[in-house]
């Protein structure tokens, strides 16, 4: 029975394809178009070399989902390689240069040769829309940072003693600043028609920020060159700012909506320090799917909280942060602990342990993520909701 191996270096308009046999020497080479019929035509000449095939690809989504879903759809077994394994696989191949057909030939190589790499399944739909969604409110959330911080520099460039007191990531200040940018113009209108002005608008502690606006208008006389066309952009940018931050309500409503439909939902909400959006993250890294990882220390790594071993020679014991591993999922386990250490006693204790140990902080955060990854782990396994005293422990 021949047995055939497909690389794919995969692209947005068109990926090139190369297909090897056993012992490595190349039976096909074709670019091709992400478009249904071209793919199809491609699986239907690859599947006739041989009896069995096994594919690999660097894209794991985006330009790749037409053709992961098409393999898929066909049975076909596909395995993820991600692109700095392939560019470093690369360097032990004849030859510097840098071209599709060599690295889809370098995929096909790796998939022939390798036997850790994890194959690509189809999420269920929640997971796809979560994995949509919580991408959505990543971007909502970086654009919001980014204006802030514009808003920040344009008010600062003005009126620096205002920008100083404002807490721009609530909505009162940038109502505020939707109308009053200069301190003649806060000057001019005075605190009590201030106050009743954001009182219309709803803005909460109308009286407390209008005071603080008029206090730092009264500190500053001195009109800036550029006043004029920076208050301009100023409004611009804090209207922005709060139309991002309904788009981020919004979506965080529907990342909550189909979150509760995962059969999941309540148990890893369960989980302290674990809410709706860290939860839904965490499925859009994961995939949902637990057996994929096999055991908590394969997802611990997969999630960066698990250190790797550096020795070498006489030198042992010694561990380090691991390179390679998912940002996302990281962040997810990472922040979660921080708010565990506010919210949960269990978990709080042990920080305090492993800072009494010697730990930095960042060093204790890490350790105890590693451990809630386990109960995790647990908790996804027995499909159980998180309780301070296990099962066992009651029972006993």
């Amino acid at each position: 029975m021949a047995t055939i191996w497909a690389g794919i270096d995969a692209g947005k308009s068109h990926h090139h394809c190369v297909a090897i046999d056993e012992s490595g020497c190349r039976l096909l080479s074709r670019r091709v178009a992400n478009d249904e019929p071209e793919l199809l035509e491609l699986l239907t000449d690859i599947r006739a070399l041989g009896d069995e095939v096994t594919w690999g690809i660097d894209l794991a989504d985006g330009g790749a989902a037409l053709v992961i879903a098409l393999l898929v759809g066909h049975d076909q077994p596909v395995h993820y390689i991600s692109g700095r394994a392939i560019h470093r696989a690369s360097e032990s191949y004849r030859g510097e240069g840098k071209t599709d057909a060599k690295d889809a030939a370098v995929i096909a190589d790796q998939i022939r040769i390798r036997r850790d790499l994890q194959p690509l399944r189809t999420g269920d739909e929640t997971v796809t829309d979560l994995k949509i969604l919580t991408g959505r409110r990543m971007d909502l959330v970086a654009d919001r940072t980014r204006t802030v911080n514009r808003l920040r520099a344009q008010l600062a460039g003005i009126f620096p003693g205002l920008e100083r007191v404002l807490d721009l990531t609530n909505t009162g200040p940038l109502v505020l600043l939707t109308g009053y940018q200069t301190p003649a113009a806060l000057r001019r209108t005075g605190r009590k028609r201030l106050e009743t002005w954001l009182r219309n608008r709803r803005v909460l502690r109308a009286d407390r920020l209008a005071e603080t606006a008029c206090e730092a208008a009264d500190r500053q006389h001195t009109s800036l060159p550029g006043e004029k066309l920076t208050a301009q952009m100023v409004h611009t940018l804090a209207a922005e700012v709060i139309t991002l931050n309904r788009q981020v309500g919004e979506i965080d409503k529907a990342i909550e909506a189909r979150f509760r439909e995962h059969r999941d939902f309540e148990v890893i909400t369960s989980m302290p320090g674990l809410g709706v959006i860290l939860g839904a993250e965490f499925l859009a890294a994961t995939g949902g799917d637990m057996t994929a990882f096999g055991t908590a220390d394969r997802l611990a790594g997969f999630g960066g909280v698990a250190p790797v071993p550096r020795d070498s020679g006489k030198i042992s014991g010694n561990l380090r942060r691991p390179r390679r591993y998912n940002r996302r999922l990281q962040r997810v386990f990472y922040i979660s602990a921080l708010f565990s250490i506010r919210h949960c006693d269990e978990s709080r204790r042990f920080y305090e342990r492993k800072r009494g140990e010697g730990k930095r902080h960042i060093q204790a955060v890490l350790a105890l993520a590693r451990r809630r990854v386990n109960v995790l782990w647990a908790l996804l396994r027995d499909g159980r909701r998180y309780e301070l005293t296990p099962p066992t422990a009651r029972a006993a």
